[in-house]
């Protein structure tokens, strides 16, 4: 069944506090999509965002993005005051989002509503908390540990707090027990207002694609709870930690910094702390994206704590072993695999053995020769075909900083007349390629150039940002993607 998708953060949608939320907003592009034909609601992960604001980057595997709260719904439910949302400053650019002020204002604004909270809403939240165990509590009592700690690492706390010993994890509980309760709460709203945002999304017949980094951020609570899975000393410090060498992106290679996993002590339990991860991942999406599936394979690890990733070395991931259990255990789940980079045969080979579709992206497919395996003539059905990623710059920005011979090459290849007409073409090039799911970022669909990037790798600030416009998600945009999809047949046969 051929489909199509468009990639947009949560983070990226119109709201007048700073942010995109999942209140009205987000309905009204689920409803832009059904208009437009678009069957897949690509989203970047919906974690509480850490160091350098990046989603990838998370205090949780579990938990959402508190910033994701719409204070339009809590203002409807009695908790907010109008008077209080326009008081606050959230920002003063539509197009970006500003995570200092958000910092500063937004949780102030989200604890009134916890201390008005009625006792109903209370017990729901009770509700919410037992079923949640046991991963809620922990990263409740996380995220209290920071605040009373002025927000420094998990690392940098007090010994007996690092090492999780018994009798100071229970005197922080009962001493921050206010503290707790109100991050339990947040988790509370943001899964309410998330199962009520996908089961409108369902009931449209459209599906949400989510990503699941590889790794997870040394200061989680991810990290602090189950420390035995990791690559750390007795000191709960990392040993090794994770990223890529120099490539396309960076002459100094990534340094992602995510500590290591212990490959061999998740195997000794049947891999049970990646079969928790993927079953939360799958309460919120319904096909996942696993992001640097090549770490299954071989793995980039660098010793700590070194300034770049150019001195780390190669070696061996999980491979199958993880694969075939990720498989059986959750058959109701697709899976994606980010399977980019210069490309490994035994990658290759592990990506076919487990039956994941793998990506090719529009915008690497034309600086080679015809046997590029991202050129729509080489793709085959079970891969997802993009013409860009968060990484890269949109296609009207990439364009502009292409040589004349790559521009000649693209306009050969799609029998173009003029560069004006790179972008739309390429759009179509993907849509009737062969390959089962198309998705674009809703940038390139906007033909927005480098400003409405998301993310250059290897720089910090400035990215996660962009915003969507309140009226670019438009009608007439919508008429316009239903007919290119109902021509490529990325149209369902009910639509």
């Amino acid at each position: 069944m051929r489909a199509a998708g468009i990639i947009l953060a949560v983070s990226s949608l119109p709201s007048p506090y700073g942010i995109g939320t999942l209140g009205q907003a987000a309905f009204s592009f689920v409803d832009f999509l059904k208009q437009a034909g678009i069957r897949y609601w690509q989203l970047l992960p919906l974690g509480p965002t850490g160091y350098g604001d990046s989603p990838y980057q998370s205090f949780s595997s579990f938990a959402g993005n508190p910033y994701y709260i719409d204070l339009d719904l809590l203002q409807k439910a009695g908790l907010l005051k109008k008077a209080e949302l326009k008081e606050v400053d959230f920002g003063d650019n539509p197009e970006r989002v500003n995570y200092g002020k958000l910092f500063e204002n937004r949780l102030p604004l989200l604890k009134k509503a916890f201390d008005r909270a009625p006792e109903s809403l209370r017990e729901k939240a009770a509700i919410f908390r037992q079923q949640q165990a046991p991963w809620l509590e922990d990263y409740a009592l996380f995220m209290a540990l920071k605040t009373h700690f002025g927000g420094g690492p998990w690392t940098e706390w007090p010994q007996a707090l690092r090492l999780r010993e018994g009798d100071a994890l229970a005197r922080y509980r009962v001493l921050l027990k206010e503290e707790i309760d109100f991050h339990v709460f947040l988790q509370y709203l943001f899964f309410d207002q998330w199962e009520a945002l996908k089961q409108y999304a369902h009931e449209k017949g459209l599906a949400f694609i989510g990503d699941l980094p590889i790794y997870v951020a040394l200061d989680s609570a991810d990290v602090w709870r189950e420390p035995e899975y990791f690559e750390l000393d007795e000191e709960a410090r990392p040993l090794s930690v994770a990223g890529v060498p120099p490539d396309y992106f960076s002459e100094d290679g990534q340094l992602w910094g995510n500590p290591l996993y212990r490959w061999d002590r998740m195997k000794e339990d049947g891999f049970g702390w990646w079969i928790r991860r993927v079953e939360g991942a799958g309460r919120l999406f319904d096909v996942i994206r696993i992001d640097h599936f090549r770490g299954f394979d071989t793995y980039w690890a660098v010793p700590y704590p070194a300034k770049t990733a150019r001195n780390g070395s190669w070696r061996q991931g999980p491979g199958m072993e993880l694969m075939g259990v990720l498989n059986n255990w959750f058959p109701q789940l697709d899976f994606i695999a980010e399977d980019l980079g210069t490309p490994a045969e035994s990658v290759t080979r592990l990506l076919q053995d487990s039956g994941w579709p793998g990506m090719r992206v529009l915008a690497f497919a034309f600086g080679g020769e015809g046997d590029n395996p991202h050129l729509p003539h080489m793709q085959h059905q079970n891969c997802i075909c993009y013409t860009t990623t968060h990484d890269n710059i949109p296609l009207a920005g990439w364009v502009k900083d292409i040589s004349s011979s790559e521009k000649k090459r693209i306009m050969e290849y799609l029998f173009l007349e003029s560069d004006g007409s790179i972008v739309p073409g390429i759009l179509r090039a993907g849509l009737r390629s062969v390959a089962k799911i198309f998705a674009a970022p809703m940038q390139d669909y906007l033909e927005l150039d480098e400003e409405a990037v998301m993310n250059r790798p290897g720089t910090l600030g400035g990215n996660w940002q962009w915003r969507l416009r309140p009226k670019e998600a438009s009608p007439q945009l919508a008429r316009r993607l239903r007919k290119m999809m109902k021509i490529y047949h990325r149209l369902e046969s009910s639509d």
